[in-house]
């Protein structure tokens, strides 16, 4: 029974470790591949590159990339399609124009207001009017600071 249990476990982690065979024309194919699948985004992970991704739509994403390195276009070829049926989302680093402006420029306004909010409320901080306190009150909060800090 045990060896039963120890056979089939043995079967089961061999399926998990599957890993995908390509066969290329030179090496050159075989390099141009591998730096597109690192370079464009798997559709349903978000996070991670089609080399890295288990999930079935990078499996045909990676067929599709390997079929078309095979038929000898080029990179940007290959790009080109992708991005044409899947948008600029497929890409990692999505070219700059008017529909992802926002995506480039949009942590730096972030930031800028982030900073003028920043020096605004300190400015105002600076011109608050006098807290109201008399001279005597004022004479009696200094001494209070000095005791505490001696």
């Amino acid at each position: 029974m045990k060896s039963f249990a120890l056979a089939l476990l043995m079967l089961l982690s061999a399926t998990a470790l599957a890993v995908e065979v390509r066969q290329f024309d030179d090496a050159d194919k075989q390099a141009r591949y591998e730096r597109l699948i690192e370079e464009l985004r798997c559709l349903v992970c978000q996070n991670q590159s089609l080399a890295d991704s288990d999930a079935d739509l990078a499996k045909d994403l990676r067929d599709e990339v390997f079929g078309i390195i095979q038929s000898g276009k080029s990179e940007a070829e290959a790009i080109r399609f992708l991005t044409d049926r899947y948008g600029d989302f497929v890409l990692y680093r999505p070219p700059i124009k008017p529909i992802t402006l926002m995506l480039w420029a949009g942590p730096l306004l972030v930031l800028l207001g982030g900073g003028l909010l920043l020096w605004n409320q300190t400015r105002r901080r600076a011109t608050l009017p006098d807290s109201g306190l008399s001279s005597a009150e004022r004479q009696r909060l200094e001494s209070l600071k000095k005791k505490l800090n001696s």
